[in-house]
């Protein structure tokens, strides 16, 4: 699903390479929609916890952790050639084609994950990293945005470029840190 989406991957194939015999994964699933439910939930905990690693890591200053995140991100794709990318951005790109439900599923997964950009982003805040005024809440937003589709350039190009130019612009495009704060004395 994440090379060809979910529509153009048949069940009959993914039970064949999975080798599980049609009649368990019906007694587990009522039908490949629900089964889509659940590979969402758990590609949501598998990307969470990969955020985590990279973004609650403390030994690092908080943009770095946001670039690590990317590098990290970049060598998964890149150890499957970049014929892979997100399974959310690939559903979401097929959002009109799959049950209704899913639309709210993927938004809500998203909306998760870009609370997690958004404290890093408040932590680099806080550390004098970006400006006081930063509205991390929309720089999550805005980062999500841009990055599935620095990720899908990723695997039309079959390289990393489109990653880290995707995270120079972003970081390159931040608030900058507020100058030196003047006394009311220095003012006048």
């Amino acid at each position: 699903m994440t090379r060809q989406g979910f529509a153009a991957t048949g069940l009959d194939a993914l039970l064949r390479r999975a080798t599980v015999p049609k009649g368990s994964f019906y007694h587990y699933f009522d039908s490949k929609a629900e089964y889509g439910r659940e590979i969402m939930k758990a590609y949501d905990s598998f990307f969470r916890h990969k955020l985590d690693r990279a973004l609650n890591d403390e030994r690092l200053a908080p943009l770095a952790r946001m670039r690590a995140f990317v590098e990290a991100a970049k060598a998964g794709m890149a150890k499957y050639s970049y014929t892979r990318g997100c399974l959310v951005g690939n559903l979401s790109q097929e959002v009109e084609a799959l049950p209704d439900d899913y639309r709210s599923a993927l938004d809500g997964i998203i909306k998760g994950w870009q609370r997690k950009v958004a404290r890093c982003l408040e932590l680099a805040r806080d550390a004098g990293e970006i400006g006081d005024a930063a509205d991390c809440d929309a720089l999550a937003e805005f980062f999500w945005i841009g990055w599935e589709g620095a990720v899908m350039r990723a695997r039309l190009v079959r390289n990393g470029a489109p990653l880290d130019t995707f995270i120079s612009g972003f970081v390159a495009g931040l608030p900058r840190p507020d100058g030196p704060k003047l006394r009311s004395k220095e003012r006048t």
